[in-house]
């Protein structure tokens, strides 16, 4: 099991790859997705708790009160990029920036939410 130190290695390794212009649409969204995985596991880690798979994010931030009253935020704009955002450009028609741009949007709120717990600036 990871803890805080790792999961912010691990955010900031994948949010680098998001903002890289050099790659695909896709492969931004999914990193998009793995830094707002890490970034909302090291809030947790941070407060001695572990998701360990990120299909289990919504159970375990809706057992807890981590994240206030903002904790229906960061599950649903998680499940989005998970469930919505990147099966349809990895695995549908879909190729486009509008995509790649709601995924940062998401993650952007996310990240919002997870600097507010931490307490902490430019994370």
């Amino acid at each position: 099991m990871a803890g805080f130190e790792k999961h912010i290695e691990k955010y900031r390794l994948f949010k680098k790859d998001a903002e890289n212009k050099t790659v695909s649409h896709m492969t931004r969204i999914e990193a998009y997705f793995f830094a707002s995985f890490h970034l909302i596991e090291a809030v947790m880690a941070k407060n001695d708790k572990h998701i360990n798979k990120h299909t289990m994010v919504r159970s375990v931030l809706t057992e807890d009160d981590v994240f206030k009253g903002d904790t229906e935020k960061v599950w649903k704009g998680f499940q989005t990029l998970e469930n919505q955002i990147r099966p349809g450009q990895e695995y549908g028609g879909k190729i486009n920036g509008e995509e790649l741009e709601r995924a940062k949007e998401l993650f952007e709120e996310i990240r919002k939410i997870c600097n507010g717990v931490l307490n902490a600036e430019g994370i």
